[in-house]
């Protein structure tokens, strides 16, 4: 089946041939049609351009015609970096912090990770995945069109598993693509704590190899940070992970220069994440590299931290890519939308520079760079129609305002 929208207002990321991801100033030029068509094919983009040059003969060959006059179409979202699938909320940790307790504070008193461990460890499998849905549903419904969901909340072999496990259900059951990661190296549980060789060593020599024999992950983070794992114990652990074909996705110096973003260069790390902590000898190691940096503006909002370099890193020539962090200490929220806002408002990147990186960059971030992230014949019929605006600054600019008229994903329009 063929549709066709007709008199779209603004066609943001649209390609006839995209490129993979967008470094520096090439992410403030994103192609953008006003006055322009869409057709769709099935789940797939069939193609675009200008009203004025819209062919009679591809007309009549569609099934459905929609009039979009005023609106604008842009590519879903792309979330890298999620957390999705906990037990409970942690919304008196939010209290606390209001009180004056830091993350870290909150951390060394057993709260944090290892709270979240707690719990989950004690709650089914079936609760976990519902409510993991409603999450996912709610995220679909602002525009996003694929998800990378972590472990981490486990911290012990049987529920690490049962949260990759969840995670393979979430992914059977989801009209999005999903993708997993095995973050067991989220922290060190407490039974460890006198031991950290020693979870280290049930991390690599007894968690791996059943993960690897279950295809449960397809990706592999450690949080390499002050208090956290130190660079040597992340390249221990990814080099273990690189052994099972699990490429790397890094927590990253989120609270300190801790060496993560070396240990993924190193290692051919998918992705960086966090980078409030980003140098001049950082910047230089990714600029040689294929690594993504990624950012999470949510979580350095939430938590009252130093944003990262965002501005400096683009004038650099790097790319970067925006993800939620969704999670339920520190960004309680998948709203892309508001991602893209935060990225404007906090990191001073163009609204064209903030979309490439939710979009082109972010799908880069999760290696579905040639599945989505642009308008672009071939790819997934996954994008967003606004409600009228005249400028594309106005999404990110309206920044408390529900300005997605409908999601569309392969092809079919979301129902809410």
């Amino acid at each position: 089946m063929r549709t066709l929208f007709t008199r779209i207002s603004g066609l943001a990321g649209c390609w006839d041939s995209p490129p993979a991801l967008l470094k520096g100033s090439e992410m403030a030029d994103i192609p953008i049609l006003r006055n322009a068509w869409l057709c769709t094919e099935g789940p797939s983009i069939h193609s675009f351009g200008l009203m004025d040059e819209l062919d009679e003969e591809l007309r009549n060959s569609c099934d459905e015609w929609i009039d979009l006059n005023g609106q604008w179409v842009l590519p879903a979202f792309v979330d890298s970096h999620t957390h999705i699938v906990f037990a409970r909320t942690r919304e008196r940790e939010f209290v606390h912090r209001i009180s004056g307790l830091s993350y870290e504070e909150i951390a060394r008193q057993g709260g944090g990770i290892l709270n979240s461990a707690k719990v989950l460890r004690e709650t089914p499998e079936d609760e976990l995945f519902a409510s993991a849905m409603e999450r996912l549903t709610e995220m679909i419904g602002t525009g996003t069109a694929a998800v990378e969901i972590k472990s981490g909340y486990g911290l012990s072999m049987e529920s690490e598993l049962k949260m990759l496990r969840v995670i393979k259900s979430i992914e059977r059951f989801s009209p999005i693509p999903i993708r997993a990661t095995f973050l067991g190296a989220h922290a060190i549980p407490s039974e460890f704590k006198n031991d950290r060789s020693g979870y280290i060593d049930h991390l690599i020599g007894e968690m791996l190899p059943v993960i690897a024999d279950e295809e449960l992950a397809d990706f592999m983070d450690v949080f390499c940070d002050r208090g956290f794992f130190t660079q040597e114990e992340t390249e221990r652990l990814l080099e273990a992970g690189a052994r099972y074909g699990l490429r790397p996705k890094i927590h990253a110096n989120e609270l300190d220069f801790s060496g993560g973003i070396q240990a993924g260069v190193k290692y051919g790390a998918l992705s960086v994440d966090h980078l409030e902590c980003t140098g001049d000898e950082e910047i230089s190691l990714l600029l040689k590299s294929e690594t993504m940096p990624t950012l999470l503006p949510s979580t350095a909002f939430f938590l009252g931290m130093e944003d990262p370099p965002a501005r400096k890193m683009m004038d650099s020539g790097l790319p970067l890519a925006l993800a939620s962090d969704h999670n339920p200490g520190s960004s309680p929220s998948g709203s892309m939308p508001f991602v893209w806002s935060l990225a404007c408002i906090r990191l001073k990147m163009k609204p064209e520079e903030a979309l490439a990186a939710a979009t082109l960059n972010s799908a880069y971030a999760m290696g579905m760079e040639e599945e989505l992230g642009s308008i672009s014949p071939g790819k997934r019929a996954s994008f967003l129609i606004t409600r009228p605006a005249d400028e594309l600054a106005y999404f990110p600019y309206a920044f408390a305002t529900d300005w997605i008229e409908s999601v569309w994903i392969d092809g079919v329009p979301v129902e809410n």
